[in-house]
């Protein structure tokens, strides 16, 4: 790998494109595969065992483009398989989004002598306590308020926007007995939830602290991108403002397991840009030894 190798960002279906938004804004001259695994999703109501055999599967798929990070773009895996995946290959840079978004949320509470900081996620990322030892780990004197939103991500991948009554109503259920306990911080602990960012702020009010993961996984990607000597176009020397920004626009290429049609047409509404068509994955190619060996995804020039 190199400097002009590809950033891989992964996830279970859309959600994850919340991330790569946020990589291009602050590091535009990367290279990004995305891969979203929508056959198989979502990944918040299935076991540990399974999510880390998908993950694993998808980052052999994609290692013949000789990534120098991999990014786990959903809070789900990265709770239930990070560590099961970095013992997998352990000459690959691979991070999450739990650690860089309870960094935030203790970063957010500020001196508050007992903070109390909610964190919404999937059924699977709650069981997994990640986020309560997380933020235990930083600050032992903080009340947690965990709640499960399983509507959430399906509403989100039908397209549903933050206007829709039943969207509108789900928040509603989710987060009434939440913000009863005085909330100080709230922590958006799925890479689809800043899509209903807005309306969550609304809800909770303009005094509590909304983290927005996505923002915090790539401002974490772009430091540990920076320490390695790792950003594109800086090859050799201390990376600059200046040399940064001066650097070829980085392409973007998706992969899907499903549906490519679909995660077109609603990809926009994550990237706010359009999106050229995706390449098909069918999850059979992703299993065993039949894969071919040599395969390589070629980036243009």
């Amino acid at each position: 790998m190199s400097p002009e190798s590809p950033i891989v960002v992964l996830d279970s279906g859309l959600g994850g494109l919340t991330v790569v938004r946020e990589l291009r804004n602050s590091l535009p001259q990367e290279d990004i595969l995305y891969f979203g695994d929508t056959a198989r999703l979502p990944y918040g109501t299935k076991t540990a065992h399974t999510v880390s055999g998908f993950i694993r599967q998808i980052i052999t798929y994609l290692l013949p483009s000789d990534p120098k990070h991999v990014v786990i773009a959903c809070n789900t895996a990265t709770a239930l398989a990070l560590p099961q995946v970095r013992a997998a290959f352990p000459g690959l840079a691979i991070s999450g989004v739990v650690e860089p978004g309870a960094k935030a949320a203790v970063v957010a509470a500020g001196s508050k002598q007992v903070p109390t900081i909610g964190v919404i996620a999937t059924e699977a990322t709650i069981r997994s306590k990640a986020y309560e030892r997380a933020i235990h780990r930083r600050r032992n004197h903080a009340r947690i308020v965990l709640r499960p939103t399983p509507l959430l991500v399906p509403m989100i991948e039908e397209g549903r926007h933050p206007g829709d009554p039943l969207v509108r109503l789900a928040l509603e259920q989710y987060l009434k007995s939440m913000i009863q306990h005085g909330l100080d911080v709230l922590v958006l602990g799925c890479t689809h939830y800043p899509i209903f960012k807005g309306v969550i702020q609304k809800m909770v009010g303009g005094a509590v602290a909304v983290i927005d993961s996505a923002r915090q996984c790539a401002d974490d990607v772009a430091a540990r991108l920076g320490e390695a000597g790792m950003l594109r176009g800086t090859t050799g020397a201390e990376p600059t403002v200046e040399s940064v920004e001066s650097a070829a626009r980085g392409i973007l290429r998706c992969f899907v397991t499903d549906d490519p049609d679909r995660f077109q047409r609603l990809a926009p509404r994550f990237l706010g840009v359009e999106i050229a068509a995706p390449a098909l994955v069918p999850p059979e190619e992703l299993y065993g030894p039949e894969r071919k060996a040599g395969w390589r995804i070629r980036l243009p020039a």
